[in-house]
């Protein structure tokens, strides 16, 4: 619809071959912020899981080996997705979000908890899938296509119905109870409503609404109140998982305690996935806590100066979201494992162990490559230089 107002975007030179019009638009610093984020997690995965391998009577290095053919599976499904025009991702994600939602709506008779106690996975026997995931990245392109259709004058209500889809999702995943992913989603779809000129008296209204629920979680979950009542607590259980985060963070120092050093990973169950960021933290100090936070910086801020130069609606929303929820998800991340925020049970994108995780995210930042990579139109600047 976007395309009738704006007019269609014009593809560079079609009759040149695939890979080199990639490799010539396409954003090589985000390419190599996300490569080294790569690195980073293979290193951390020798570090974090062989106490995990040998507790469940594995070779050391099984995760590890998992997590390498995951993070080539989830490079590979970026690298596709990155050379996709901005049409056929929008089609590929619609299609992804109605599978994603009917999955996770499956869940409560379907899935299984792994002992965890928040029914979030399907269960492959070689593998489990966490349909959560892909929702999000498919939802942010899906919304964005709605708002968009709205500034069309015989377009449909798109940003109404992206909000009632927001909630539906934030329900369904509040049923697993998973209030970590339900927030996010919503604090995306809440920046991107803003980008697409929500007044603000509704955004305030909006944020009263999200808080009140808050609160109404509050009386009713036991698994909300827990974690809400650990944060605001002045003393940390240093038994529990954030006390034996916030005691490695703190023994790390500047350079780290060395490699192989670190003895949280040997404490905490989940130093491999959720808490990835403390065993960073003790091996290897804050230095390397400021590499990984400069790479996701990176990939942020460079696709959103990029995004700027564009005046489709929906790429510029599209990619705004998808570029928000992977910086927001990786603050949350670190958030919780230094105490700044409740905690939620969410991964490192692309630096945390698990295969949903990693492959999701390289879907993800592959379509916010598609996004972002150059093309040939006028750009806001140019617009405005006509009419003088």
């Amino acid at each position: 619809m976007t395309d009738m107002v704006y007019g269609a975007l014009v593809e560079a030179d079609q009759g040149e071959p695939v890979i080199p019009r990639w490799w010539r638009t396409v954003d090589r610093w985000t390419l190599a912020a996300i490569f080294g984020l790569f690195a980073i997690g293979i290193l951390l995965g020798m570090a974090a899981s062989v106490p995990l391998a040998q507790r469940n009577g594995l070779s050391d290095f099984y995760y590890v080996s998992r997590q390498a053919v995951f993070g080539v599976a989830a490079l590979g499904t970026m690298c596709v997705v990155s050379m996709m025009s901005p049409l056929m991702v929008r089609r590929y994600a619609v299609l992804g979000f109605v599978a994603a939602a009917i999955a996770v709506a499956l869940l409560p008779f379907l899935g299984t908890d792994f002992g965890k106690g928040a029914v979030r996975w399907y269960s492959l026997g070689f593998a489990s899938v966490q349909p959560s995931e892909f929702l999000k990245p498919a939802f942010v392109v899906l919304s964005a296509w709605l708002m968009s259709a709205s500034y069309d004058l015989s377009g449909p209500p798109g940003r109404l119905i992206s909000f009632m889809l927001a909630v539906l999702i934030a329900a369904l995943l509040v049923l697993q109870p998973d209030f970590g992913q339900a927030t996010l989603l919503l604090a995306v779809w809440g920046v991107m409503y803003f980008i697409a000129g929500a007044p603000m008296l509704l955004m305030v209204v909006l944020a009263a609404g999200v808080m009140g629920a808050g609160v109404l979680a509050y009386g009713q979950s036991e698994h909300f109140a827990r974690r809400i009542d650990g944060f605001l607590s002045a003393d940390v259980d240093p038994r529990t998982q954030l006390g034996y985060a916030t005691n490695a963070i703190r023994e790390g120092g500047f350079f780290g305690v060395g490699v192989g050093e670190g003895k949280v990973k040997w404490v905490l169950p989940d130093a491999h996935t959720d808490f990835i960021i403390a065993v960073a933290a003790e091996e290897f100090g804050l230095v390397l806590c400021l590499a990984i936070m400069a790479l996701f910086a990176t990939i942020v801020i460079r696709s959103l100066l990029r995004l700027l130069r564009e005046r489709d609606p929906f790429i510029r929303l599209a990619g705004a979201g998808l570029a928000v929820m992977i910086g927001m998800q990786a603050l949350i991340n670190i958030g919780v494992a230094v105490r700044v925020l409740p905690a939620k049970g969410m991964t490192l994108p692309f630096v945390s162990y698990g295969g949903s995780s990693v492959i999701a995210a390289g879907l993800a930042l592959g379509m916010l490559l598609a996004f972002t990579r150059r093309r040939p139109q006028d750009d806001f600047s140019d617009i405005l230089g006509r009419g003088k």
